[in-house]
This record gives C-alpha cells, sequence and structure tokens, in this order.
C-alpha cells in the first residue's frame, strides 16, 4: 500500500516533462528521489511506528480471540458425547458466532489500519509536494521528475534542497 501512495505523490506532486522534444530541450529539469525522502523523513518515521503500533494492538486482540475460540472448540469438542443434542447445537452456534466476530474483527481491523495510515500519510506526502514546488520554484526548475524510474538523471539531483526545507 506505501507504494502506491509513493506512485500517487508522484503523480499528483511531480509535473510531467512536455510532449515534444522541443519543448524538452529548452525546459530546464531536475529530478528527486522521493522514496528516499519519505523513507528518512521523521514525520514519516514516527507515522510508521504510530501504525505499527495499532497493527500490534490489532494483532494481539486477534490473536486473544483465536486462542479463546480454539480452546472453547476443543472443549466442547471433549465434552461433546456427554451433553445432550440441544446443548451441543447451542454450542455449535455459539463457535460458528465466534468465527464471525474473529473474520469481523480482522476485517474491520484492516480496514481501520488503512485508513488511519492514509490519514497520517496524506498530509506528510502533502507537505513534501508542497516541499519539491517549492524548492524547484525557487531554483527556476520547469519540470522536476521522481528520481524512480528514471533511465538516464543528468540533471541536478534537489532531493537533499526537499530535506533541507523539510527540515531534516
Amino acid at each position: 500500500m506505501m507504494m502506491k501512495q509513493f506512485k500517487t505523490l508522484v503523480i499528483a506532486a511531480l509535473m510531467i516533462v512536455g510532449a515534444s522534444q522541443a519543448a524538452q530541450a529548452q525546459a530546464k529539469t531536475a529530478h528527486v528521489d522521493v522514496a528516499d525522502l519519505m523513507s528518512k523523513m521523521p514525520a514519516m518515521l514516527d507515522a510508521q511506528k504510530q501504525l505499527e503500533k495499532l497493527s500490534t494492538t490489532y494483532d494481539t486482540e486477534y490473536k486473544t480471540m483465536v486462542e479463546e475460540y480454539q480452546n472453547k472448540l476443543k472443549k466442547y469438542e471433549q465434552e461433546a458425547s456427554t451433553v445432550t443434542d440441544a446443548v451441543n447445537e447451542t454450542r455449535s452456534k455459539e463457535v460458528q458466532d465466534m468465527q464471525k466476530r474473529i473474520v469481523d474483527y480482522r476485517d474491520n481491523a484492516q480496514k481501520e489500519l488503512q485508513q488511519k495510515e492514509a490519514d497520517i500519510v496524506k498530509p506528510i506526502m502533502e507537505r513534501v509536494k508542497a516541499s519539491i514546488q517549492k524548492v524547484g520554484k525557487a531554483k527556476g526548475y520547469q519540470y522536476i521528475l521522481n528520481s524512480e524510474g528514471l533511465l538516464l538523471a543528468d540533471g541536478p539531483n534537489i532531493t537533499a534542497d526537499v530535506k533541507k526545507d523539510l527540515g531534516f
């Protein structure tokens, strides 16, 4: 998911080189390594820690639920021959309900984690985009490309300048 967001940032943050070769030849271009910026940016590192903590919380709760389910299932299987059919039927329904709650919890936890990631990362990406634009304009560049995917990067690399602008 993080790579998709990097690509989205790149698309949203960087201007694409003009269509004609003549325009490219006259345009002043530079490149920036967005992946490097994002991976080393203190705000992004903090965001990753927050997301890891939340993920660990969800994982712990999920494991607890699964353990309770497995223990109950084992107990009910051992006692199945010693209780009435009505009790076994009730227990079977209870186990199915537990299964559903576990699956629902897992699905909701994944959705919440993805939403939290989007909420945390979006302002960071917007900040990076604004900084790239600011540095690019200050240095007189018409086009700034992402270093990732470039086959030739002869122009100036402004990654260090953007890091400085972002304060790290």
